[in-house]
């Protein structure tokens, strides 16, 4: 019988796709909205937390990118306007979601800042008809009053906040702070401003009712002297820069450089300047004057103008 032909078994398929550096990558699937903002809020909690507000910020315009009618992002992002103290964008975003979510108390808070106190004050007598226990609101108002001088009012205000403030919190330390700051300006308007009198000399103490407001002088800068209105005209001495100074040299102390070192030696103004001419006759060891009166005199005194080498004696 002839030998039976062996089947060979199914080898699996080769992948002829390229491998090294020059196959391509897939293509990254997009990552979903939802996971993005899961990413997103994680990340803006952490920037809140590590005080990093300028970042967070940007990350809450990344969130409302995505979604625009986020109302968490929305309340983030106006309470880091705040704390970054751009009242300004804060009361843009206020008004463009005022619809939306009234924000009433934070666009009084700032009109405060901007010192627009009556604008802040209107605002919070209407959210006081409304909510008369809103801690937030007597704050700001006692605020108010401390500012406009009302000194009293801004007292009565603290002491409300004080009863009700959780002992040992931060809150009440600043209702300390700020009570105590009321209490001294009404006990200055009250009895301080004697004892301050009491403290000037006798002289001005005696004539100060019967003397005349004092006048603001407006003409002070006017009457300046001429010799200082001349300085300041002047232009300022240009200063030398230390880097383009030459080691070894002090500016205003070490002479300046010859302007003629670049030329040379034969056109300097200098040349042949000190040096004894070629030719000329050696002068003797003393020099003869003529006197008209007595006739010539010799002086046996060395001329110092006398060139050269005296000669060897033999």
């Amino acid at each position: 019988m002839p030998p039976r032909a062996v089947q060979k078994p199914n080898s699996a398929p080769v992948n002829l796709a390229k491998k090294g550096p020059n196959r391509k990558a897939a293509p990254k699937q997009p990552i979903p909205p939802a996971e993005r903002l899961r990413r997103l809020f994680t990340s803006l909690c952490a920037q809140i937390e590590g005080g990093h507000f300028a970042n967070a910020l940007k990350t809450c315009d990344k969130i409302l990118r995505i979604e625009p009618n986020d109302e968490d992002a929305r309340k983030t992002k106006l309470f880091l306007l705040l704390q970054t103290e751009q009242y300004d964008n804060a009361l843009t975003l206020i008004e463009t979601h005022q619809a939306q979510a009234p924000h009433d108390f934070e666009k009084s808070y700032s009109l405060y800042r901007k010192h627009h106190e009556t604008e802040a004050k209107a605002i919070l007598e209407d959210i006081k008809a409304k909510d008369s226990d809103h801690r937030g609101v007597l704050h700001l108002e006692a605020q108010l009053n401390y500012r406009e001088g009302a000194y009293q009012a801004a007292f009565d205000l603290y002491n409300q906040l004080l009863d009700t403030a959780e002992p040992n919190s931060e809150e009440q330390s600043d209702i300390l702070t700020n009570l105590q700051a009321s209490q001294q300006h009404l006990e200055f308007l009250s009895k301080g401003f004697l004892h301050a009198l009491d403290q000037l000399p006798s002289n001005v103490s005696a004539n100060l009712e019967s003397n005349p407001p004092p006048v603001v002088a407006t003409t002070a800068i006017a009457v300046a002297a001429p010799a200082e209105t001349q300085r300041l005209t002047e232009p300022a001495a240009k200063k030398v820069r230390k880097s383009r100074v030459p080691a070894g040299v002090t500016p205003g102390v070490t002479p300046p450089p010859d302007p003629e070192r670049w030329l040379k030696k034969s056109e300097r103004s200098t040349f042949g300047q000190g040096k004894r001419r070629k030719g000329a006759g050696g002068a003797t060891q003393g020099s003869s004057s003529l006197d008209t009166g007595s006739g010539p005199t010799i002086s046996n005194t060395p001329s110092k103008s006398s060139g050269g080498k005296g000669r060897k004696k033999k």
